[in-house]
């Protein structure tokens, strides 16, 4: 099936021409959005530290915040691609105030989405956002405890842990990339992590834990929750590609308007790993172009019918183009490759036994 996929170079080659001119160029106007946001935090976290409301009004700004939160890493994800403001200095100081609420430094998200995810996208080997084969399950300890409790309990675990899990993967690839760095740049990727902690910090002395917990704690598990509702489901359908297919790999979900007005048009995702350097301002023309050219190609779902897959089926890759539960061997198609959302269903024993020869390397030509 190697044959069957092109790159995004190819897809961008023949979309680019039926696009406007502008749709080329940055869109500092996007910035507004941020500011709005910056604003509504300030006062946000300035009502709780400087009144004493009760919990319940406590918890509706948190609400607040955290959807705040959310958003500003979001347009931050849009800055640092470029697609806002073109100066350097500008665009690291904008994304760094965007991602703060999120703690991910400018430096450490180009290494690792820009250079690396976009690049890599869906490669088992070269990703660092792809999810593990059975290879990597069979040579881990903590994989195969976790996949031996109830699918229902572990499935309830995954959603609840979309929570913590932008900040927690964060963290992991801070450690997997600093030393990529070349040593001049290293003390500035550790800067940029350890300022916005210092503010968090420094905010919990000012204003005492339980004012601290609906000001920043209780915002940063929404933000998380929000951002990865929309990461969780960019290509954990998808199958492994062997080929940085867009069209294969990656998936668009759709929100109502006034969501994708305040998230930036994240939700265009497949648009975006065509055109990672355009502002996501013109991805519903790129959406219209591979609609048009390619239908039976593009993948796109309501996002909470993409979360509802996500529950209902498992995340190790067992060939590049099935996801398998090991307890017990339960095996499902990907976006595709036979699974389809309205109705979930194991791939037929025989399908199962024909499979399992295939090393997930060598499915897909791979």
């Amino acid at each position: 099936m190697k044959d069957d996929l092109q790159s995004f170079g190819w897809y961008a080659a023949r979309v680019a021409p039926h696009l406007p001119k502008e749709a080329f160029k940055p869109v500092p106007g996007r910035l507004w959005g941020g500011l709005a946001y910056l604003l509504v935090v300030t006062a946000g976290i300035l009502t709780i530290a400087l009144t004493d409301f009760n919990i319940w009004t406590n918890l509706l700004i948190a609400l607040v915040l955290g959807g705040c939160y959310a958003g500003m890493g979001l347009l931050g994800h849009e800055i640092l691609h470029g697609t806002v403001v073109r100066k350097a200095w500008i665009r690291d100081l904008t994304g760094a105030i965007a991602f703060a609420p999120l703690s991910t430094g400018p430096r450490l998200w180009r290494k690792w989405h820009n250079m690396t995810h976009h690049i890599h996208t869906q490669d088992e080997s070269k990703d660092p956002d792809a999810w593990p084969t059975i290879e990597e399950f069979a040579s881990s300890k903590f994989l195969q405890r976790m996949y031996r409790m109830p699918f229902s309990i572990r499935a309830f675990l995954g959603l609840a842990f979309l929570a913590i899990t932008f900040t927690f993967h964060s963290s992991r690839m801070f450690a997997r990339f600093i030393s990529e760095f070349k040593p001049e740049k290293r003390a500035a990727v550790w800067m940029q992590l350890i300022i916005p902690w210092t503010v968090w910090i420094g905010l919990l002395v000012w204003i005492g834990p339980v004012k601290w917990i609906f000001a920043f704690l209780i915002p940063l598990l929404i933000g998380n929750f929000i951002v990865m509702a929309y990461i969780s489901t960019n290509h954990r359908l998808n199958p492994l590609t062997p080929v940085n297919d867009p069209l294969a790999n990656s998936l668009t979900v759709t929100v109502p308007k006034w969501v994708d007005f305040l998230h930036f048009n994240f939700s265009y995702h497949t648009e975006h790993h065509l055109f990672p350097g355009m502002s996501s301002k013109y991805y519903p023309l790129v959406k219209a172009e591979l609609k048009k050219r390619w239908p039976e190609r593009y993948h796109e779902m309501p996002l909470v019918e993409a979360l509802a897959t996500l529950y209902k089926t498992p995340r190790i890759y067992k060939t590049k183009t099935e996801l398998v539960d090991p307890y017990p061997d339960r095996t499902y198609g990907t976006l595709g490759h036979g699974l389809d959302p309205k109705d979930i269903q194991e791939k037929p024993k025989e399908l199962k036994e024909n499979s399992i020869a295939k090393n997930p390397r060598d499915s897909m030509g791979g």
